[in-house]
């Protein structure tokens, strides 16, 4: 009887085998071993595009390679966002997002992405509040005078958004739920132009992030009569919560880091630890909080519950006031 032989191609991928795992994990020992794209998917100007540049500096600074910020703006962060999703899990390619990647599911009739599924949550950057300011030539001082105009004068007045599905539109409809008013909103191509919008004069509600606020507060080129943080803010305490007058309203605006959902978990943890790491100096800590940022850094399991939390409690909201993108 004759011996079997096995087939020549099982022996060759027999000998390859041996090979394979070193390959990789010198690959992850090496990262990041060229330059690392972190995706913006919103405008420049915005709360998202900050926080992106302040992380891609400090991880240039940790690991001694280059973080760079590219910019892909458009349909609401889906288009950056896609573009991560459907990039290689290699860790070169990192997406930083907010609310957007959470709602967009419920405000769009397709997304080319799944925001559970496609990516790897890496860590929580930072948190912040949302102000509700106003044109100086609307003559309301506080969140009640608003609602009572809001409510006399249905449909008539207007905010601005980032656009569909924003930190801002969310946080404009939120009110419109809850005070039951009905200030239409005006929808911009990024939180720049939104802001650059209410402060000419173009629209006479603004919810814009702290950061993005403080400035033009300060200026007396917007009036803040609320912040959206279940209590008063830190960095503007003499402007009350929207939640005095109207209780149990919170709206916290989030930035988080992600990667394709098949980046190996080693290179996910490294850039969590080195995220966590940076972020915990003092030196860093001021410099995020000047920006009016908390920074918020997290582990990828807690980044993954939040990120399902959000899907949940955001969806009510959409439903109820027949938020769709056009």
């Amino acid at each position: 009887m004759k011996p079997q032989h096995p087939d020549k191609s099982l022996l060759l991928l027999a000998a390859m085998l041996p090979m394979t795992a070193p390959i990789d994990a010198t690959a992850q020992a090496d990262y990041p071993a060229k330059t690392v794209r972190i995706v913006a998917p919103f405008p420049p100007g915005g709360s998202v595009d900050t926080v992106s540049r302040l992380i891609a500096a400090r991880l240039s600074e940790s690991y001694g390679q280059t973080f760079v910020v590219d910019n892909r703006g458009g349909a609401s962060g889906n288009i950056g966002s896609e573009l991560v999703a459907k990039s290689p899990g290699d860790g070169y390619s990192l997406l930083v997002n907010t609310i957007p990647l959470a709602v967009n599911q419920f405000l769009y009739s397709q997304v080319p992405y799944d925001a559970l599924r496609d990516f790897a949550p890496v860590s929580l950057l930072t948190s912040t509040p949302a102000v509700l300011a106003v044109h100086p030539s609307l003559t309301v001082k506080n969140v009640r005078e608003l609602i009572d105009l809001a409510k006399s004068r249905a449909g008539k007045l207007d905010y601005g958004t980032a656009g569909v599905g924003t930190n801002s539109h969310i946080a404009g409809e939120l009110l419109n739920y809850m005070a039951k008013t009905n200030i239409s909103v005006v929808h911009f191509k990024g939180g720049g132009p939104a802001t650059i919008a209410s402060v000419s004069g173009e629209i006479s509600i603004n919810f814009n992030t702290l950061p993005d606020s403080l400035s033009y507060v300060r200026s007396g080129r917007l009036r803040a009569i609320g912040v959206s943080s279940a209590k008063r803010a830190p960095q503007s305490p003499d402007v009350p919560a929207i939640a005095e007058t109207l209780p149990g309203y919170e709206f916290t605006s989030w930035q988080g880091i992600l990667a394709p959902r098949n980046t190996p978990r080693a290179i996910v943890m490294s850039l969590g630890e080195h995220i966590k790491k940076s972020l915990s100096t003092p030196e860093n800590t001021k410099r995020f909080n000047d920006a009016g940022l908390d920074i918020t850094a997290s582990t990828p399991d807690e980044f993954a519950a939040h990120l399902k939390s959000e899907v949940e409690k955001w969806s009510k909201v959409i439903r109820e006031r027949k938020m769709k993108a056009e």
